[in-house]
């Protein structure tokens, strides 16, 4: 089985044919991506990228173009100072799935 190391949004994740990963949010009207290998797993075989290996490109599709993460509450509390702030936050990131490691 085949795994690479992709960089995407400026964060690396290590994938593998027909997995579905999220990513931070690509731009609209995304469908398909194309990125370089950092690095490359075939088996007992590594081979690593000064920064890519050449000649081996990761394909994948956007399988859901927008995906809300979970909520994240932040609070700001002062005991006997009547300061309390809650605010909350949910991350976009979109859903690609890895077609092919050519």
């Amino acid at each position: 089985m085949k795994k690479a190391v992709i960089l995407v949004g400026g964060k690396q994740y290590l994938v593998e044919e027909k997995e579905t990963l999220r990513v931070d949010l690509l731009p609209a009207g995304t469908k398909e991506l194309e990125t370089d290998a950092l690095l490359v797993i075939d088996g007992d075989k590594t081979t690593v990228g000064t920064p890519v290996v050449k000649g081996v490109k990761v394909s994948a599709k956007v399988v859901t173009p927008e995906v809300k993460g979970d909520k994240v509450r932040v609070i700001r509390y002062h005991s006997k100072k009547r300061v309390h702030t809650e605010t909350g936050h949910r991350q976009k990131y979109s859903e690609i799935q890895i077609v092919s490691i050519k």
